[in-house]
């Protein structure tokens, strides 16, 4: 399998030697969804950082997040359990690694899931299952970063 993104970057005349130029970029995907894309000002100043915009450090995080919540409902399917709603509040924390090099070290979900019918799981099904999405999910395969779930529950 592969996957594609285009991002496209133009200086639009602005001066790039001193650093100063605009960090703001789009990135567009197969289904034709562009979305608007820039620098964190955490990194990079504003005003050559565009706060409105998706950054790669919060996509990096938005990614892990959504794989899991994925395959954690796909495999709570399986298991008989409806999922009335699921939502994260995921957080990355960007440091220094080991080497030195700044580093997404630790990205915690924050799962909130809701269940609906009579087929409710225990909590220690749904670590279970969390468990499980973790070894599935091809973002976190992909990782060196840590990822903690810290999952509250309603019912």
């Amino acid at each position: 399998m592969q996957f594609e993104a285009k991002l496209e970057w133009q200086r639009k005349g602005q001066p790039f030697l001193d650093q100063k130029y605009s960090r703001a970029h789009e990135w567009t995907f197969d289904g034709g969804l562009t979305v608007p894309a820039s620098s964190s000002p955490l990194s990079v100043p504003l005003p050559m950082s565009n706060s409105d915009n998706v950054d790669p450090e919060e996509a990096l995080v938005a990614a892990a997040s959504s794989c899991h919540m994925l395959f954690f409902l796909s495999i709570a399917a399986k298991r008989g359990h409806t999922v009335e709603s699921y939502s994260d509040h995921a957080v990355g924390l960007l440091e220094k690694d080991a080497q030195g090099r700044m580093s997404m070290t630790n990205i915690t979900l924050r799962p909130n899931i809701v269940f609906a019918g009579t087929a409710w799981p225990g909590e220690e099904e749904i670590a279970a299952i969390h468990h499980e999405a973790h070894d599935k999910c091809y973002i976190a395969n992909s990782l060196k970063t840590e990822i903690t779930v810290e999952p509250p529950v309603q019912y």
